[in-house]
């Protein structure tokens, strides 16, 4: 038995909470695989999960084991980085997660240049608004929008995305244009809310910060049903402006408030502390910053 690939084997099991789960996931059987942690629990003489018909969970003798295995196949996985340095390929599968529709409109049209640059690479691409574990679900990098709440992440920021007032023609003919951020309590201001403090909406004019504190019929945690809801004239809301950069220039929605601006939200690329960056998280973390830096409405500037 090769130790250090059961335990890598181990910990994948802990992370993905199933054998069925790591056999899809490395190719292996899930007979290989049940093989493989009998043949560790008898090296150790210990059972490391309690199995039941329908859970599987670690002893407290395998919790134990499990955080050495983390600390120990981090530090061999450093020591061969330190050693490859310079020369380790970009290769090999890449998973990666993001928010729906910013995956949808900012990442998804992107891999087609980042794979012609990278050919050797596959990847793996999950969208959901809530923030998934990465450990837990084998991510290798996730893009997130907004202050970032997770500890124990290495985070890059990438970009910012920049934010306007927006409002179908119909809605406006019929409700009237707001002049100041103060006017928006007339209005049905339609709510993200996975954003903290989401009905107080920002601006900065001539050098000075305000806040208004908005109110509408609807909140949704997705932003392409805010975006929905936008064109069907029902109200206004705050969203990023790559979100209507389409409907925008086909005069579906109009921009409101243009003399004042709302606060952008940091873009971080995050990946687990606890995993090193391989060669391919690199590129397609530099290969966003780098496709960002020319796109007005999420580069730095």
């Amino acid at each position: 038995m090769d130790t250090l690939e059961a335990m890598a084997i181990f910990m994948r099991v802990v992370e993905r909470g199933s054998f069925s789960a790591v056999a899809r996931e490395t190719g292996l059987s899930q007979p290989t695989i049940s093989k493989q942690i009998g043949a560790l629990e008898k090296r150790l003489g210990g059972r490391l999960f309690a199995r039941s018909t329908r859970n599987l969970s670690l002893t407290d003798e395998g919790q134990r084991y499990y955080e050495h295995c983390r600390q120990i196949l981090a530090a061999v996985d450093n020591a061969e980085h330190s050693f490859q340095t310079g020369q380790e390929r970009v290769a090999g599968l890449l998973r990666i997660a993001s928010s729906g529709s910013f995956g949808r409109i900012q990442i998804a049209p992107r891999l087609h240049g980042f794979l012609q640059q990278y050919p050797e690479v596959s990847i793996d691409l999950q969208l959901s608004d809530e923030n998934v574990d990465l450990v837990s679900e084998g991510i290798d990098v996730a893009v997130r929008i907004g202050e970032l709440k997770d500890s124990g992440l290495i985070a890059r920021q990438i970009g910012l995305t920049k934010r306007r007032v927006f409002a179908a023609p119909g809605y406006l003919e019929q409700f009237g244009v707001p002049a100041t951020p103060d006017e928006l309590g007339n209005h049905n201001c339609l709510v993200f809310n996975q954003l903290k403090h989401s009905d107080h909406w920002s601006f900065e004019h001539k050098g000075e910060w305000s806040e208004v504190q908005v109110k509408g019929s609807v909140r949704s945690n997705n932003s392409e049903s805010i975006r929905q809801m936008v064109l069907s004239g029902l109200g206004l809301s705050l969203s990023p402006s790559w979100l209507f950069r389409e409907d925008l220039q086909a005069g579906r929605v109009v921009a409101l408030l243009e003399g004042y601006a709302p606060s952008s939200m940091p873009i971080h690329a995050i990946s687990p502390a606890d995993r090193r960056q391989s060669a391919r998280v690199r590129a397609f973390i530099d290969y966003l910053r780098d496709a960002f830096a020319i796109d007005i409405d999420v580069c730095m500037d």
